[in-house]
């Protein structure tokens, strides 16, 4: 056995060549990499065919494992992952092309016709579309009777109120018509073509100012003030939050106002008639104003401006000038008692207007002179005797004013409440 073993030990040495240790001091060939100049073949390996196994040649994985030219090439799954990250992108580009562009201009036309609320096209109608339509952009516009600062004040136009052009005139005024049918001249410098503040379909809100004044402010806290606007000044919003609105101002430029102190109303809906008290308080808000002919202000009022503005914004319609004034509503004929033959001042209402003759007047005179309103039994609101402010007084039967009477205009339903 101990002989067998001696062989094949001699054997290995023979094949792998003499492993014996070199004497100390004999020269050490340097390491070096073996390169392989012949095939060494083992006992082992007497199978393999040395013309097909090389050392280092490829192995080719197509035959060898049975994958394809695509599956066997690792530049074409990469060129593979590529196009499939580009058709992903395509595929989400065109996702939100579709929803956020396409749709919303398909949509509309594939339900055009139903009842399908999101699918309604807003109808928008411009009412003021005509090149001859002006808006006033002052708080306040005399109306003149002729192109002179002093010449009869026919009444007064509010800010973002539309009118009719008519003509330019000396002196810088121009002829211009008003909503309710009045003619006169005002400063051409206080007003705008641009129409858009005025538009109801381009907006969301409507608003009447119920105060006396508001101001609008450049921001909806802590802004500077923008422009003062008066009672019945007619407003749209487009953005509506807690306490505030977001108003278009002629000229193209936003403001904010508060929401205290206005009538919010859909676009084209007009003021609901309310009882004549209503009236009555938005009336004694002027008391003690300053008198200016037919002014329409708290910062200059006359009792048929006053009545006008009042009016309105409770939900009536009445002219502007004292005159037309005393033909609207109904006429109250009091009964005089059947003893003094006097009126007797119970029978005028709160609400009611009255229309006098001059304190001078001739018997039979039925000239108006000037008018008030009841704003409780013997209570009046009129103009003082001085002509410099409008102002409360009190009256009773058989008072000078009784005589002066020459009709009394119920302008509220008494039904209302």
């Amino acid at each position: 056995m101990k002989r067998q073993i001696k062989a094949d030990k001699k054997n290995t040495a023979r094949l792998f060549g003499n492993n014996e240790k070199q004497i100390i001091g004999e020269d050490i060939a340097p390491k070096t990499v073996r390169h392989v100049e012949r095939t060494i073949k083992l006992p082992f390996i007497d199978n393999v065919d040395e013309g097909s196994e090389q050392y280092g040649s490829a192995e080719n994985m197509q035959d060898k494992w049975g994958l394809s030219e695509k599956q066997a090439t690792l530049q074409i799954v990469r060129k593979r992952r590529l196009i499939s990250l580009g058709i992903a992108s395509a595929a989400f580009i065109l996702l939100v092309v579709g929803v956020f562009y396409i749709l919303p201009r398909v949509l509309p036309e594939v339900f055009k016709g139903t009842n399908i609320e999101l699918f309604v096209e807003p109808v928008v109608n411009l009412d003021y579309d005509d090149p001859d339509y002006r808006v006033v952009k002052e708080s306040t516009v005399a109306l003149m009777s002729l192109p002179e600062p002093d010449s009869r004040r026919i009444a007064e136009v509010l800010y973002n109120e539309p009118v009719k052009y008519i003509q330019d005139s000396k002196n810088g005024y121009c002829k211009i018509k008003t909503s309710d049918g009045l003619t006169g001249y005002v400063k051409a410098t206080s007003l705008i073509d641009d129409t858009d503040s005025i538009e109801p379909d381009i907006h969301q809100y409507k608003l009447i100012v119920s105060d006396p004044s508001k101001n609008i402010m450049t921001h909806a806290s802590n802004g500077t003030l923008i422009k003062k606007v008066m009672m019945n000044t007619v407003l749209y919003a487009d953005v509506k939050r807690e306490g505030v609105y977001q108003v278009a101002l002629p000229g193209g430029d936003n403001g904010w106002i508060g929401s205290s102190g206005v009538i919010e109303l859909s676009t084209r809906a007009e003021t609901e008639e309310v009882s004549s008290r209503y009236f009555v308080s938005s009336v004694l808000t002027f008391v003690n104003a300053k008198y200016i002919e037919n002014g329409m202000s708290i910062d200059g009022a006359s009792v048929n401006g006053a009545v006008f503005v009042c009016a309105e914004i409770n939900g009536i319609e009445i002219p502007r000038t004292m005159e037309e004034q005393a033909k609207a509503g109904v006429e109250v004929i009091p009964e005089p008692d059947a003893v003094t033959g006097e009126i007797t001042i119970d029978q005028i209402l709160p609400g009611d207007i009255i229309f006098l003759s001059s304190p001078k007047h001739a018997p039979g005179d039925k000239e108006i002179y000037e008018m008030a309103v009841c704003t409780d039994t013997g209570t009046l609101f009129m103009m003082s005797p001085a002509r410099t402010t409008v102002r409360l007084r009190s009256f009773e039967s058989g008072d000078d004013i009784c005589d002066r009477i020459i009709t009394i205009r119920r302008i509220f339903n008494s039904k209302v409440k």
